[in-house]
């Protein structure tokens, strides 16, 4: 536990040297709460920005945030050092991964009170987010681990993110790529969110959701015994 809280408070100092991964936590949260109150279109559907911004923070900021600062530690032989100091490799993860984890809650948080939602609303949106955030988590983790500099992260990161940041958007305007979104994890967020108002989740987006954190797990378990850190 000590180990983790040092990692954790570590991140903290490196978060506000690093501007790229600030910046990720940022963004779309500004972006929801300008958006939300700039833009107001008759027949707009309730909490429209707030759902559409909500899935691309998702895949977004979690994802980059944590393959750059796993890859910037492996760069830098910063993670064999701490590997080296009795630190071990589930507790530098968990470390990284909760402050990471904590701070795109902050920002699911400050989207939430964009919009327009009771309190159990509220509890429901966080808890959708939460959701997709850890599962943004591990698949950024696995390509972080297997990535051997920030060049390498970026390079897979950056498409992989785009992929699941706008194949949502992209889902509202074409049914043969909503067919295929429906299986990813963001397009999912969206659903849920949705249904936020209607106080039930279905049972299939929960099961997809849970499947995608499934295959991200073996992924990252896959990777981290690849690169040898174990």
């Amino acid at each position: 536990m000590n180990n983790m809280i040092a990692i954790f408070k570590k991140q903290i100092k490196d978060t506000f040297k690093n501007k790229t991964v600030l910046i990720q936590f940022v963004m779309f949260p500004v972006l929801t709460v300008v958006m939300n109150n700039v833009i107001q279109i008759e027949g707009m559907p309730k909490n429209f920005f707030v759902s559409m911004f909500a899935a691309m923070y998702v895949g977004m900021a979690p994802l980059t945030s944590i393959s750059a600062v796993i890859a910037e530690e492996k760069e830098q032989n910063t993670l064999r050092v701490l590997l080296m100091s009795n630190v071990k490799p589930q507790e530098y993860l968990l470390g990284v991964g909760s402050y990471i984890w904590i701070a795109c809650m902050l920002g699911a948080s400050v989207m939430c009170a964009a919009g327009s939602y009771t309190l159990q609303e509220s509890l429901a949106f966080l808890g959708v987010m939460a959701a997709g955030i850890l599962t943004s988590l591990l698949l950024g983790a696995a390509i972080g681990t297997r990535s051997k500099n920030q060049m390498t992260a970026a390079s897979v990161s950056v498409p992989v993110m785009m992929v699941f940041s706008f194949l949502p958007m992209l889902a509202m305007f074409n049914t043969g790529i909503a067919k295929v979104a429906r299986f990813t994890y963001s397009q999912q967020v969206v659903l849920m969110l949705e249904q936020i108002d209607a106080r039930s989740l279905r049972p299939d987006s929960i099961s997809i959701v849970c499947g995608n954190i499934l295959l991200f797990t073996v992924l990252f378990i896959l990777s981290y015994k690849k690169c040898g850190l174990d």
